[in-house]
């Protein structure tokens, strides 16, 4: 199965977003190199919360470019088998942790969001991962800084989108 193939699967069993998964599912029938950095009418990525339950706390990236701080994330590459891979890629390369575990469930939201030309948007599937007890981070080339926050400093430091991924990441907890 393609990575393309896999990202239809997924977004068709999303529950909830259904305005937004449906363009998501527009997007990729209008594109069919939707999956990647190359399609200038936007592209799906795949990002991941990077949370540690027992002390409460999300790891954040200072995004280089965007100067933002944001969750681990990025481009599908070709080597992705499904965008779950590809999420997790992102968070353990992004935030030097190894042993990083996928929330079960599946996606736990969706951001679609405007970038700066030549691309248009990034149609983002949205994970969390969990990181072991007392891992420690390793800044990555993609980032100014890394950090973790307490839950209630996330809202002080980010932007909506993120915060809403973790309201949404802690229901599923």
């Amino acid at each position: 199965m393609s990575l393309y193939d896999d990202a239809v699967l997924v977004l068709k069993d999303i529950e909830g977003q259904e305005e937004l998964r449906e363009a998501y599912l527009d997007h990729l029938r209008a594109h069919p190199d939707g999956m990647w950095k190359a399609c200038t009418a936007g592209h799906v990525t795949a990002s991941a919360l990077v949370i540690d339950p027992e002390q409460g706390r999300v790891l954040l990236t200072l995004h280089r470019k965007l100067r933002m701080w944001l969750q681990m994330g990025g481009h599908c590459e070709p080597g992705d088998t499904t965008l779950e891979a590809a999420a997790l890629r992102e968070a353990t390369e992004e935030s030097g942790i190894a042993g990083l575990t996928l929330l079960p469930g599946g996606p736990v939201r969706l951001d679609r969001h405007p970038i700066p030309a030549p691309c248009h948007w990034h149609f983002d599937v949205q994970y969390a991962v969990v990181a072991e007890p007392g891992a420690v981070q390793e800044i990555s080339d993609e980032s100014l800084d890394l950090r973790w926050f307490a839950y209630d400093e996330v809202a002080q430091v980010a932007d909506d989108s993120v915060v809403r991924l973790l309201n949404a990441t802690r229901a599923r907890l």
